[in-house]
């Protein structure tokens, strides 16, 4: 990932390096609350809700590279159970490591004259600026690794009746009488007919089986 352009140390997910120097070894712990920023989890599935509270707990260490960051973020992901379509909730707990290179030295701490030279090794690296990282896009990955890409309210869920649609956590019996589909399309002529017909019918049938008598 090559650096970032301008980074605000505004952002709550900026987060400063500067006490820790250039010195390897040194080390900074740190806590912050922030709101969950947007879309923050498994699009249409589940997340963390927008401006809810995520707790971050951050360990930096100055290492030759750059900064290594390890980090735990704790909040509550809210969703959809994918057998019963009844709200789902839960503790989430995500936790990431990620490297944060010096813009000016190559993968062992080395001085470089021209950082940035080799684009394809940038494009897998985060990059420190002016100090400064921005600890979003890592914070995005782990809380969807941390997620269930189908969520259920409980192991055992045997959701909805492929019939009617009912929950059948409500109901353990719920079941239809099995219809033979042979007999299905005169049960439906039979409701639809009225009183008369019937009797012209039975009539009928009654007919019938007198000349067969004979």
């Amino acid at each position: 990932m090559a650096s970032n352009a301008r980074l605000d140390h505004r952002n709550p997910l900026v987060f400063d390096t500067h006490e820790l120097g250039r010195r390897p070894g040194a080390l900074q712990r740190l806590t912050r609350e922030i709101d969950a920023p947007r879309d923050l989890g498994i699009q249409g599935v589940i997340g963390v809700p927008e401006g809810t509270p995520v707790e971050l707990e951050l360990r930096l260490e100055s290492v030759m590279e750059g900064v290594l960051v390890t980090g735990t973020a704790r909040a509550t992901a809210e969703g959809e159970c994918v057998r019963c379509l009844e709200p789902v909730e839960l503790e989430l707990e995500a936790d990431f490591q990620e490297l944060f290179s010096y813009p000016d030295a190559d993968d062992r701490g080395r001085v470089i004259a021209e950082p940035g030279d080799d684009a394809e090794d940038d494009e897998d690296r985060f990059f420190l600026e002016d100090g400064l990282f921005d600890l979003e896009p890592v914070l995005r990955d782990a809380v969807v690794l941390a997620l269930p890409m189908q969520p259920v309210c409980q192991d055992d869920c045997p959701g909805l009746c492929s019939e009617c649609g009912a929950r059948l956590a409500d109901d353990r019996d719920h079941h239809h009488d099995a219809v033979d589909i042979r007999w299905a399309a005169l049960q439906g002529l039979a409701g639809s007919m009225t009183d008369g017909e019937k009797d012209e019918m039975s009539g009928a049938e009654a007919g019938v089986d007198e000349k067969q008598e004979k």
